[in-house]
């Protein structure tokens, strides 16, 4: 539930990140997470946390400076705005055309329009985009009336680095197959991981080689048609099980298989039911390039019930101390997305990965506990 102070603690909080860039300043340019872990923190209750959890975030992560304008962008125009997906040079003109945008049409009908143009390129740094655009659509739905100048801003660059870190996959998705989510994940093919490798440059070399991977496109058409919210907590309950198998790489990539798809979830009551099934299809799609990428096998795919029932998973409000406590972005958003899920439709593999996902992740260091 969102507490009553949700407003007035996230307009502080977007405030104090207002100068923040899209992505962190570093050798991987990480997105910039600061809207939304502070969003976790007031949705799971720990709004006076927000403003200590803000000044560790900016101490520990430098950002790159906010996006210039450069040349505008017409979004009636197809000819001016689609040569501009995936520049993310452009970051500064898709902010700018998307503000004029929600500052002159109800916010609904910005994002409608753009998710059908937006979905596509789902992928964009490790599905960010949407996970942003996702948390911003939380809040403005959330606002009593008219949705505040900082929660709109906060939209427009969801959508705007959504727009400028556009990844499209190749292959079309479709949900015409025969086969529930776990059948289908066996079918997606796997190439073993060059331990040696970054999980950026994993991402790199695997996703040039998609296309000609035997295998791929019959994956991307092998699930089978059911109701979007139905699919999304099948998605979401057998990668956060993958999360409990794979512990041979970092958790964070493949957390995203949890995270995206429960972000998808709190945008599609404010989209028409038609675009729903392509929705899912596309997450589907996503999905399965993540396993391709970041996994490097199906072993012990089949032991993630007989593993979540081992973990020693403490109660929902310890669950969240716990989370809140280690601090760090990736821990607060998956514990926020498997507890929203499991509450949705309880399965032992959620509060499981949540538990030991956190364990496997550095937690602030102490000089910036919140």
């Amino acid at each position: 539930m969102v507490s009553a102070s949700y407003g007035d603690v996230m307009a502080d909080a977007l405030d104090r990140l207002d100068d923040l860039g899209y992505e962190r300043a570093g050798k991987a340019d990480l997105a910039n997470h600061g809207p939304m872990g502070a969003e976790v923190l007031a949705v799971l209750g720990h709004g006076d946390a927000v403003p200590g959890w803000v000044r560790a975030y900016r101490d520990l992560m430098p950002h790159h400076e906010r996006s210039a304008r450069r040349d505008d962008l017409d979004p009636a125009d197809e000819s001016s705005w689609r040569p501009a997906l995936g520049a993310i040079e452009r970051a500064g003109d898709w902010e700018y055309m998307f503000e004029r945008e929600l500052a002159e049409q109800p916010w609904r009908d910005v994002l409608v329009r753009w998710w059908p143009r937006l979905l596509p390129g789902l992928l964009s740094r490790l599905t960010h985009g949407l996970i942003r655009t996702a948390h911003a659509v939380r809040g403005v739905a959330a606002a009593e009336g008219t949705p505040g100048p900082q929660q709109l801003t906060e939209l427009a660059r969801g959508l705007a680095y959504w727009a400028a870190r556009f990844t499209p996959l190749p292959g079309s998705p479709r949900l015409d197959g025969r086969l529930a989510v776990a059948a289908a994940v066996a079918t997606v093919p796997r190439a073993p991981i060059d331990p040696g490798l970054s999980a950026g440059e994993l991402l790199q070399r695997r996703l040039r080689r998609l296309d000609g991977q035997p295998g791929y496109h019959d994956a991307l058409t092998a699930l089978r048609a059911e109701q979007a919210q139905a699919l999304l907590s099948d998605l979401t309950a057998q990668f956060a099980g993958l999360c409990l198998v794979h512990t041979g790489l970092s958790p964070v990539p493949l957390i995203h298989a949890v995270t995206a798809p429960a972000a998808m979830r709190l945008v599609l009551p404010y989209l028409p039911a038609e675009l729903h099934e392509p929705s899912v299809a596309t997450m589907w799609q996503t999905e399965a390039a993540l396993l391709m990428v970041f996994t490097g096998d199906d072993r012990g795919e089949g032991e993630a019930h007989a593993r979540a029932s081992a973990v020693d998973v403490p109660g929902h409000e310890e669950l969240i101390h716990q989370a809140v406590e280690h601090g760090d972005e990736h821990v607060l958003k998956f514990t926020e997305a498997c507890l929203r899920e499991h509450a949705l439709r309880p399965d032992p593999r959620y509060l499981a990965a949540a538990t030991v996902v956190r364990d496997r992740i550095a937690r602030y260091p102490a000089r910036a506990t919140i």
